[in-house]
């Protein structure tokens, strides 16, 4: 069986996230979209939550399996979990900078390679935090998330806000 990886905080999970891990199930027998805390960032969504985001937008693809990623190294869980590969999507050039030198460190610890797929045009510009701000300020976003995903942005609120009220886009 091929299994793969498909590491994030998902944030909150988005149509750009969807898209590679639809490709992705393509590619391999299995997917496991792994949830991950970063206990240096702030999270709008509990992991919890975000686990049940993902579960139910992935629901329909064959051969995924949601669940969170413990502590410790990602190759580590690869190794454990018996996947070959992790799959990352891929935005923009600044986006691989940031991910070679981790794929390469994964693979000298674990063997696992990492498979980088670009993402589509329409998706380029898709960030988890860039959808909760604009989701915050009033702006439309219905666009770039599944409804299940839409509904609870938007009855939380915003994660803070912002203390000018104006956001970094203008």
């Amino acid at each position: 069986m091929r299994r793969a990886v498909c590491p994030g905080s998902f944030d909150p999970i988005h149509n750009g996230h969807l898209e590679v891990i639809a490709r992705a199930s393509g590619l391999f027998d299995e997917v496991i979209v792994a949830v991950s805390t970063n206990y240096a960032k702030k999270y709008r969504f509990s992991l919890d939550e975000r686990i049940e985001m993902a579960r139910e937008t992935l629901a329909s693809l064959r051969g995924i399996i949601v669940e969170p990623v413990g502590q410790g190294l990602l190759a580590e869980y690869c190794r454990h979990r018996g996947a070959s590969a992790i799959v990352k999507g891929l935005r923009s050039s600044s986006d691989f900078d940031y991910e070679l030198p981790m794929a390469t460190m994964n693979r000298q610890l674990s063997g696992v390679e990492t498979v980088f797929l670009p993402a589509e045009s329409h998706y380029l510009h898709l960030s988890s935090t860039l959808i909760k701000e604009v989701a915050d300020l009033g702006g439309e976003v219905s666009d770039f998330v599944p409804r299940s995903v839409l509904k609870r942005l938007l009855s939380t609120g915003p994660a803070g806000g912002h203390a000018s009220g104006l956001s970094p886009l203008g």
